[in-house]
Protein backbone atom coordinates (compact mmCIF):
# COMPACT_ATOMS: atom_id res chain seq x y z
CA UNK A 1 0.00 0.00 0.00
CA UNK A 2 1.12 3.55 -0.64
CA UNK A 3 1.40 6.11 2.15
CA UNK A 4 -1.83 7.79 1.07
CA UNK A 5 -3.64 4.45 0.85
CA UNK A 6 -2.62 3.65 4.43
CA UNK A 7 -3.81 7.06 5.57
CA UNK A 8 -7.12 6.67 3.74
CA UNK A 9 -7.62 3.17 5.13
CA UNK A 10 -7.23 4.47 8.69
CA UNK A 11 -9.71 7.28 8.10
CA UNK A 12 -12.23 4.84 6.63
CA UNK A 13 -11.81 2.36 9.49
CA UNK A 14 -12.20 5.14 12.07
CA UNK A 15 -15.32 6.42 10.33
CA UNK A 16 -16.81 2.92 10.42
CA UNK A 17 -15.88 2.36 14.08
CA UNK A 18 -17.38 5.71 15.07
CA UNK A 19 -20.55 4.99 13.09
CA UNK A 20 -20.95 1.61 14.80
CA UNK A 21 -20.09 2.88 18.28
CA UNK A 22 -21.64 6.34 18.35
CA UNK A 23 -24.37 6.25 15.70
CA UNK A 24 -24.54 7.66 12.19
CA UNK A 25 -24.76 11.30 13.33
CA UNK A 26 -21.80 11.35 15.72
CA UNK A 27 -20.25 14.18 13.68
CA UNK A 28 -22.90 16.48 15.19
CA UNK A 29 -21.20 16.04 18.56
CA UNK A 30 -23.68 13.72 20.28
CA UNK A 31 -23.46 9.92 20.51
CA UNK A 32 -26.51 7.73 20.02
CA UNK A 33 -26.65 7.20 23.80
CA UNK A 34 -27.05 10.96 24.30
CA UNK A 35 -23.53 11.59 25.56
CA UNK A 36 -21.72 14.70 24.36
CA UNK A 37 -18.61 13.94 22.32
CA UNK A 38 -15.41 15.92 22.87
CA UNK A 39 -12.58 14.57 20.76
CA UNK A 40 -10.32 17.31 22.12
CA UNK A 41 -10.84 16.02 25.66
CA UNK A 42 -10.16 12.48 24.45
CA UNK A 43 -6.88 13.64 22.93
CA UNK A 44 -5.53 15.43 25.99
CA UNK A 45 -6.60 12.63 28.33
CA UNK A 46 -4.76 10.10 26.15
CA UNK A 47 -1.77 12.46 26.16
CA UNK A 48 -1.85 12.31 29.96
CA UNK A 49 -1.68 8.51 29.75
CA UNK A 50 1.28 8.82 27.40
CA UNK A 51 3.03 11.08 29.93
CA UNK A 52 2.66 8.34 32.51
CA UNK A 53 4.64 6.00 30.25
CA UNK A 54 7.73 8.00 31.22
CA UNK A 55 9.42 8.11 34.64
CA UNK A 56 8.58 11.77 35.22
CA UNK A 57 7.75 11.50 38.94
CA UNK A 58 10.52 12.80 41.21
CA UNK A 59 9.21 10.81 44.18
CA UNK A 60 8.40 7.38 42.72
CA UNK A 61 10.07 4.85 40.41
CA UNK A 62 12.58 7.49 39.35
CA UNK A 63 14.75 5.04 37.40
CA UNK A 64 12.00 3.07 35.70
CA UNK A 65 12.82 2.31 32.04
CA UNK A 66 10.49 3.54 29.33
CA UNK A 67 8.32 0.81 27.82
CA UNK A 68 8.70 1.58 24.12
CA UNK A 69 5.89 -0.76 23.09
CA UNK A 70 3.45 0.88 25.49
CA UNK A 71 4.50 4.32 24.25
CA UNK A 72 3.76 3.24 20.68
CA UNK A 73 0.29 2.00 21.68
CA UNK A 74 -0.47 5.29 23.45
CA UNK A 75 0.66 7.21 20.35
CA UNK A 76 -1.84 5.17 18.33
CA UNK A 77 -4.59 5.79 20.90
CA UNK A 78 -4.08 9.53 20.47
CA UNK A 79 -4.24 9.06 16.70
CA UNK A 80 -7.70 7.45 16.93
CA UNK A 81 -9.08 10.64 18.42
CA UNK A 82 -7.18 12.96 16.08
CA UNK A 83 -8.67 11.03 13.16
CA UNK A 84 -12.12 11.46 14.71
CA UNK A 85 -11.60 15.18 15.29
CA UNK A 86 -10.50 15.69 11.69
CA UNK A 87 -13.49 13.71 10.39
CA UNK A 88 -15.88 15.67 12.60
CA UNK A 89 -14.56 19.04 11.43
CA UNK A 90 -14.54 17.99 7.77
CA UNK A 91 -18.11 16.65 7.81
CA UNK A 92 -20.16 17.02 5.67
CA UNK A 93 -18.21 19.22 3.27
CA UNK A 94 -15.41 16.86 2.25
CA UNK A 95 -14.99 13.26 1.19
CA UNK A 96 -12.43 11.07 2.95
CA UNK A 97 -10.24 11.34 -0.16
CA UNK A 98 -10.30 15.13 0.20
CA UNK A 99 -9.42 14.84 3.89
CA UNK A 100 -6.50 12.50 3.13
CA UNK A 101 -5.05 14.92 0.59
CA UNK A 102 -5.37 17.76 3.07
CA UNK A 103 -3.67 15.83 5.88
CA UNK A 104 -0.89 14.74 3.50
CA UNK A 105 -0.20 18.40 2.73
CA UNK A 106 0.50 19.21 6.37
CA UNK A 107 4.04 20.20 7.33
CA UNK A 108 5.89 17.20 8.73
CA UNK A 109 3.86 14.51 6.96
CA UNK A 110 6.67 13.76 4.50
CA UNK A 111 9.10 13.15 7.36
CA UNK A 112 6.45 11.06 9.11
CA UNK A 113 6.45 8.70 6.11
CA UNK A 114 10.21 8.14 6.48
CA UNK A 115 12.17 6.33 9.18
CA UNK A 116 11.17 6.94 12.78
CA UNK A 117 13.69 8.37 15.23
CA UNK A 118 15.41 6.47 18.03
CA UNK A 119 13.54 7.41 21.20
CA UNK A 120 16.62 6.70 23.33
CA UNK A 121 18.39 9.64 21.70
CA UNK A 122 15.94 12.08 23.26
CA UNK A 123 15.69 13.33 26.80
CA UNK A 124 12.31 12.28 28.21
CA UNK A 125 11.61 15.88 29.18
CA UNK A 126 11.89 16.98 25.57
CA UNK A 127 9.34 14.35 24.55
CA UNK A 128 7.12 15.29 27.48
CA UNK A 129 7.27 18.92 26.38
CA UNK A 130 6.01 17.88 22.95
CA UNK A 131 3.16 15.95 24.59
CA UNK A 132 2.22 18.97 26.68
CA UNK A 133 2.13 21.17 23.57
CA UNK A 134 -0.66 18.94 22.25
CA UNK A 135 -2.41 19.02 25.64
CA UNK A 136 -2.21 22.82 25.59
CA UNK A 137 -3.62 23.01 22.06
CA UNK A 138 -6.55 20.69 22.70
CA UNK A 139 -7.50 21.92 26.18
CA UNK A 140 -8.15 25.48 24.99
CA UNK A 141 -10.86 26.94 22.78
CA UNK A 142 -8.70 27.91 19.82
CA UNK A 143 -6.66 25.41 17.84
CA UNK A 144 -5.57 24.74 14.28
CA UNK A 145 -5.95 21.22 12.89
CA UNK A 146 -2.83 21.55 10.72
CA UNK A 147 -0.71 22.69 13.65
CA UNK A 148 -2.07 19.87 15.81
CA UNK A 149 -1.17 17.34 13.11
CA UNK A 150 2.33 18.79 12.71
CA UNK A 151 2.96 18.55 16.45
CA UNK A 152 1.58 15.02 16.49
CA UNK A 153 3.80 13.84 13.62
CA UNK A 154 6.88 15.27 15.36
CA UNK A 155 5.95 13.65 18.68
CA UNK A 156 5.24 10.27 17.09
CA UNK A 157 8.58 10.20 15.29
CA UNK A 158 10.45 10.97 18.51
CA UNK A 159 8.56 8.11 20.13
CA UNK A 160 9.76 5.72 17.43
CA UNK A 161 6.53 5.65 15.43
CA UNK A 162 6.34 6.56 11.75
CA UNK A 163 3.37 6.17 9.39
CA UNK A 164 4.14 2.52 8.68
CA UNK A 165 4.39 1.49 12.34
CA UNK A 166 1.36 3.64 13.15
CA UNK A 167 -0.65 1.82 10.49
CA UNK A 168 0.42 -1.61 11.71
CA UNK A 169 -0.54 -0.92 15.33
CA UNK A 170 -3.64 1.07 14.37
CA UNK A 171 -5.10 -1.89 12.48
CA UNK A 172 -4.61 -4.13 15.52
CA UNK A 173 -5.94 -1.50 17.94
CA UNK A 174 -8.94 -0.85 15.70
CA UNK A 175 -9.72 -4.56 15.90
CA UNK A 176 -9.29 -4.46 19.69
CA UNK A 177 -11.63 -1.47 19.95
CA UNK A 178 -14.26 -3.32 17.94
CA UNK A 179 -13.72 -6.40 20.11
CA UNK A 180 -14.24 -4.27 23.21
CA UNK A 181 -17.48 -2.84 21.87
CA UNK A 182 -18.71 -6.29 20.88
CA UNK A 183 -18.06 -7.54 24.41
CA UNK A 184 -19.73 -4.91 26.58
CA UNK A 185 -17.31 -1.97 26.70
CA UNK A 186 -20.06 0.65 26.79
CA UNK A 187 -22.19 -0.98 29.52
CA UNK A 188 -19.14 -1.77 31.67
CA UNK A 189 -19.29 -5.57 31.49
CA UNK A 190 -16.08 -5.88 29.48
CA UNK A 191 -13.00 -7.10 31.37
CA UNK A 192 -9.96 -5.03 30.40
CA UNK A 193 -7.56 -7.05 32.56
CA UNK A 194 -7.02 -10.58 31.22
CA UNK A 195 -5.36 -12.52 33.98
CA UNK A 196 -2.46 -10.28 34.96
CA UNK A 197 -2.28 -8.40 31.66
CA UNK A 198 -4.21 -5.50 30.18
CA UNK A 199 -5.83 -6.23 26.83
CA UNK A 200 -3.42 -3.77 25.16
CA UNK A 201 -0.52 -5.97 26.26
CA UNK A 202 -2.23 -9.07 24.90
CA UNK A 203 -2.82 -7.25 21.61
CA UNK A 204 0.87 -6.26 21.44
CA UNK A 205 1.91 -9.88 21.91
CA UNK A 206 -0.48 -11.00 19.18
CA UNK A 207 0.88 -8.26 16.93
CA UNK A 208 4.36 -9.82 17.06
CA UNK A 209 3.03 -12.20 14.41
CA UNK A 210 2.97 -9.59 11.65
CA UNK A 211 1.43 -12.03 9.17
CA UNK A 212 -2.00 -11.85 10.83
CA UNK A 213 -4.82 -9.95 9.13
CA UNK A 214 -7.63 -8.12 10.92
CA UNK A 215 -9.93 -11.16 11.12
CA UNK A 216 -7.15 -13.34 12.49
CA UNK A 217 -6.26 -10.72 15.11
CA UNK A 218 -9.92 -10.61 16.20
CA UNK A 219 -10.05 -14.41 16.51
CA UNK A 220 -6.79 -14.44 18.47
CA UNK A 221 -8.19 -11.84 20.89
CA UNK A 222 -11.39 -13.86 21.25
CA UNK A 223 -9.40 -17.02 22.05
CA UNK A 224 -7.35 -15.23 24.73
CA UNK A 225 -10.35 -13.42 26.25
CA UNK A 226 -12.31 -16.63 26.72
CA UNK A 227 -9.57 -17.93 29.03
CA UNK A 228 -10.31 -15.25 31.62
CA UNK A 229 -14.05 -14.60 31.40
Amino acid sequence: MTDLEKLEDMFMLQQRLNDETNGKKWEDGIAQNGKLISWKRCIYMECAELLDSFAWKHWKNVNSPTNAQNVAVEIVDIWHFILSLVLEKAYPNYTISDVVKDVASVSGFGDFCSDAYDMSEYNIYEIMNDIEIIIHETSGFNYQIHELLTHYFRLALKCGVNLHKLYEIYIAKNVLNKFRQDNGYQDGSYQKIWGKKEDNEVMSEILKDSSLNANEIYKALEKEYLKFR
